[in-house]
């Protein structure tokens, strides 16, 4: 059976990936590394939880696939170097030290737009996050690129994003009027197109668009 690594298992993405993999019956153990504890986590066997320090990752225990979920916005952070800390430091940082721990295949949750040369901040982190662990030598690297995410966040103990929220209210009702490459898509959906590509073992580059991992 599979051991998995996860990565920011306190998100959206990330808390639907946490219960897809521990359902599954091709996982043995998924470990799950967090910043901070996170408050009714659900017990199960096969679940293991360490807290770190991204700054300075301790060697993690072997694993054959990595799962990364990790993100912030800017103003959560609080500045652009704070974000970038997250979202391209932590990542980096974290895919390196799957990697030496034996992890042959990155599963990543980037963002709709990323592109290393974007004009825009936020997209140009996260193109610059994929650019870099594609170069760490994983046989296979599948990216991930949702649009809007939905889910609750309250749900999680996390804050809203207003963002989010406001544009949900008002595209909810004309979801299927928006095209699939940009309509809002449910965290749960992106997490199992994740897992479902996990399964498929086709080495090199994969990425997942947004309208690839819409529900049909």
């Amino acid at each position: 059976m599979k051991r998995a690594l996860l990565v920011g298992g306190s998100g959206l993405v990330g808390r639907a990936l946490l219960d897809q993999l521990l359902a599954h019956p091709a996982y043995g153990t998924v470990h799950a590394l967090l910043r901070r504890p996170v408050p009714g986590w659900p017990q199960h066997a096969q679940l293991h939880t360490q807290q770190v320090d991204f700054r300075a990752l301790p060697a993690l225990p072997a694993a054959d696939e990595v799962f990364i979920a990790l993100g912030t916005t800017i103003k959560q952070a609080g500045s652009q170097a704070a974000f970038r800390a997250v979202d391209f430091d932590a990542v980096l940082a974290s895919a390196r030290a799957a990697r030496a721990a034996g992890a042959t295949a990155l599963f990543m949750v980037s963002a709709l737009g990323a592109d290393p040369k974007s004009t825009v901040f936020y997209n140009r982190v996260k193109g610059e996050a994929e650019q870099a662990v594609q170069g760490l030598g994983f046989e296979q690297v599948v990216l991930a690129r949702p649009s809007l995410l939905l889910g609750d966040r309250a749900a999680l103990g996390q804050p809203g994003r207003a963002g989010e929220g406001t544009a949900t209210r008002l595209l909810r009702p004309l979801s299927g009027l928006i095209p699939r490459s940009v309509r809002p898509i449910a965290a749960a959906a992106v997490a199992q197109a994740l897992v479902a590509a996990a399964q498929q073992r086709q080495p090199g580059l994969r990425i997942l668009s947004s309208a690839e991992m819409q529900p049909r």
